[in-house]
């Protein structure tokens, strides 16, 4: 396939060094129940973002949406704005459920979420449409190797992660967010199918 121009801004420096940043803060962190380095994520939800016509601000900040919640709170905040702008300061803000340990109770957390999306930014929006579909595919990916077992790595256990992303599905539908929230309804009703014929 060849590389054509488009009207999105050329990725620069702030990308690379977000990339190498984001890298750093989660060298340790693996993804939930799994040997795989953290930093899959974050690229995954990088290229759903740009793939979706996402600008430098929001690819970036898809590089760090969870650096936030898991790496730091209101210091690495501080950093991330110091060193990105305020523009991607605010859309990782807008992707982070808790910024505080312990975390707040699971369902409170997850009500207040959703509420929060639904009158987001289009940018937070997209972000976190991105994230929430990457981790929809990584959930019917598992539960085609593993069943239904890869809930028991989430606090909702299957009903509540069930119920959290047909939820957030309905959402990005309801606000109209473009191709992302359709394919993420798609997969949610796949995870869905295969919870139900695994009971």
């Amino acid at each position: 396939m060849v590389a054509t121009a488009t009207k999105h801004p050329k990725l620069g420096d702030r990308f690379t060094d977000a990339l190498v940043y984001s890298t750093e803060l989660h060298a340790r962190q693996r993804r939930k129940g799994t040997d795989v380095p953290y930093i899959a994520h974050l690229l995954g939800v990088a290229a759903m973002v740009l793939e979706d016509g996402g600008d430098e601000d929001e690819a970036v900040a898809a590089l760090l949406h969870d650096a936030v919640e898991d790496q730091g709170g209101q210091p690495i905040l501080a950093v991330i704005q110091e060193r990105f702008g305020e523009g991607v300061a605010t859309i990782v803000l807008g992707c982070t459920d808790a910024d505080t340990i312990p975390k707040p109770p699971w369902r409170w957390r997850k009500e207040q979420y959703i509420a929060h999306v639904r009158h987001a930014p289009p940018s937070v929006r997209r972000v976190s449409l991105a994230d929430k579909l990457y981790n929809a595919c990584a959930i019917v990916h598992d539960q085609q190797q593993i069943g239904d077992a890869v809930f028991a790595r989430f606090a909702g256990g299957i009903a509540g992660t069930l119920w959290y992303y047909r939820t957030l599905a309905q959402v990005f539908l309801d606000t109209n967010s473009g191709p992302n929230a359709e394919e993420l309804d798609r997969v949610v009703t796949e995870m869905e199918r295969l919870a139900a014929t695994s009971l």
